[in-house]
């Protein structure tokens, strides 16, 4: 795809994924910080109450957090131990685990109804596939800059959001969640092609998954024998992805600590403090021949860029399949959204749609223009822009929620099957 960037593009791409890798490598320190701002609170109470706190055991608990806490760390440290295979070179930063007391005390007020995709920083695209082969431009990076950022509350949500991006994706818990949303998707998607019952019959059916985050809604398409591609715009996701699908040897290698960064609506300690294994499943082990990749970068960019003087568009009328689950909702004009999931389709290809309608930029402070529909108004566009609406209903679902939550938030989502006239 011949698009071209300016020197300022890549620059502030650069310094983005630059403070991406700062927020990996200061987890501990700002999660610490966070912890100890409740031992200090402590010593603002009387001795009797000290004293009731230490009967219940809460400086214990305490403590048992700055230990899974440093094992979230160690994990978090893997996921970024190589950068350059993203195209950068960046060195880590000395001080990112140093001077704690600098770092500003983090509340998590998130309640798990955050979606993990990030579309705040919407530049240039890498375009690769999992073996990450590509050739990309020779970028210096600003150490120095590195060295000073600090993350945000906001950067640092994005990452906790990552931990339990995984429970949902790559966990025995969220199974549950998971099947909620694939398992109608995937059946929908066979249905559809049921002239293809078996899944070395499959191979040229091509399927795209944009907003595929972690990638397991791809790679469960790829095992059943389509040829699938996943599209990610976040570099959290993408960085964590990585480390799963192409550096991992077993089952259940990894544990994360998912629940420990808010101490509120915890019916017990367990509720926050039990681990979770990562993966559920070997993600290397697809059958022979599986033909499943992932592209980095914006979907608008990638998919919807348009050739002038009559050009050939790479991508119109190349896809069989498009599956969104949680994603048209990330959209600032979900007109072009809807445009170009009609054109990249196959004529009779197939869209297979869930989640919710909550609007990533409305009331945004960025001045991003924003088109807000509600569902009916969604479902005429459709049908305006050429598609053939059927299997319509609503399925109730979470999405990254800690299951043993006091608090939890059900979405009721939006599911279709659209056809393309």
């Amino acid at each position: 795809m011949s698009q071209t960037f300016s020197d300022a593009d890549i620059e502030e791409e650069q310094k983005h994924f630059s403070n991406v890798i700062a927020t990996f490598q200061q987890y501990a320190q700002y999660s610490l910080a966070a912890n100890n701002r409740r031992r200090k609170d402590i010593y603002t109470l009387s001795r009797g109450d000290k004293e009731l706190l230490d009967d219940l055991g809460y400086r214990q608990k305490l403590q048992e957090v700055d230990k899974a806490i440093l094992v979230n760390a160690e994990f978090l440290k893997l996921i970024v131990a190589n950068p350059e295979i993203f195209g950068h070179d960046l060195d880590s930063p000395k001080d990112a685990d140093e001077d704690e007391s600098d770092c500003g005390a983090m509340h998590d007020h998130s309640h798990g109804d955050v979606h993990s995709h990030s579309h705040s920083h919407p530049h240039h695209h890498h375009s690769h596939s999992h073996d990450h082969a590509n050739a990309t431009p020779d970028l210096t990076t600003d150490i120095k800059h590195q060295r000073k950022y600090k993350p945000t509350d906001f950067d640092m949500d994005k990452l906790r959001s990552t931990l339990k991006q995984f429970v949902r994706d790559w966990s025995e818990e969220g199974k549950e969640e998971r099947e909620a949303c694939y398992t109608p998707m995937k059946e929908a998607l066979v249905a559809h092609f049921s002239d293809k019952p078996f899944p070395e019959s499959r191979q040229n059916i091509r399927v795209l998954v944009p907003g595929a985050g972690l990638g397991r809604l791809a790679y469960d398409v790829a095992n059943l024998g389509f040829a699938c591609q996943g599209n990610e715009f976040s570099h959290y996701m993408l960085l964590a992805s990585y480390l799963i699908l192409n550096r991992t040897d077993a089952i259940e290698q990894y544990t994360i600590y998912p629940y420990i960064h808010s101490f509120s609506n915890l019916p017990d300690r367990e509720a926050m403090l039990r681990p979770v294994k990562i993966p559920d499943v070997l993600p290397s082990a697809l059958p022979p021949g599986s033909n499943f990749s992932l592209v980095a970068g914006d979907f608008e960019e990638i998919y919807g860029v348009e050739y002038e003087e009559g050009d050939f568009e790479p991508q119109a009328g190349q896809w069989d399949a498009v599956l969104t689950c949680f994603f048209i909702d990330t959209a600032k004009n979900i007109i072009n959204y809807l445009r170009i999931i009609h054109r990249i389709l196959t004529p009779g290809g197939v869209w297979i749609n869930i989640g919710p309608l909550l609007w990533h930029f409305e009331n945004n402070t960025t001045n991003d223009p924003s088109v807000e529909l509600d569902l009916e108004e969604v479902k005429i566009l459709a049908r305006k822009i050429g598609f053939v609406i059927s299997d319509e209903r609503t399925i109730d679902t979470t999405y990254t929620s800690n299951s043993q939550s006091m608090l939890g938030y059900v979405y009721k989502t939006a599911f279709w099957t659209a056809t393309k006239a």
